[in-house]
């Protein structure tokens, strides 16, 4: 086992998969409405909303544990519907030298599907794979889903 790793998870979505993207793009700051057993709160700590190079601060609840990370948007494309993050500062630096994480929405009629996908440095051979950081991150995708959902029926 490496320090490298690499983890692909994906989850399908019956909500707009256009919205998913938006959400991450442009309104990470609305997911604590849509996920706040998970995430506590977004906030932009310099740059706009939806913009390579801004950065965003997290505060989330992972493994029944505050946590927070810093992370810059390091590349947006709106063809493949993707945004990537490269968390800078935080709690998973306290395992891992670099860690990117990439949402990407493949959308095809009323099929939809979210892809996660993390690149990873640990910072040593004992650090496990971040199994639970992916398990958190489908929660998220559901609660979100499930809260557009509603939106749609309300």
């Amino acid at each position: 086992m490496g320090l490298n790793g690499k983890m692909v998870s994906q989850a399908s979505i019956k909500s707009d998969g256009d919205v998913f993207h938006e959400i991450f793009r442009y309104r990470p700051h609305h997911i604590s409405d849509m996920s706040p057993g998970n995430i506590q709160g977004v906030d932009l700590h310099e740059g706009e909303w939806g913009t390579v190079g801004s950065v965003i601060f997290w505060n989330y609840v992972h493994d029944g544990k505050e946590k927070v990370a810093k992370e810059i948007i390091e590349a947006i494309d709106e063809e493949k519907k993707s945004v990537t993050f490269k968390v800078i500062e935080g709690d998973l630096m306290e395992l891992y030298k670099t860690f990117i994480l990439t949402v990407h929405v493949d959308t095809k009629g009323e099929d939809n599907l979210v892809t996660w996908t993390f690149e990873f440095e640990k910072l040593n051979e004992s650090i496990e794979d971040p199994n639970s950081l992916m398990e958190f991150c489908l929660n998220v995708t559901k609660d979100i889903e499930t809260h557009h959902i509603q939106q749609q029926q309300a």
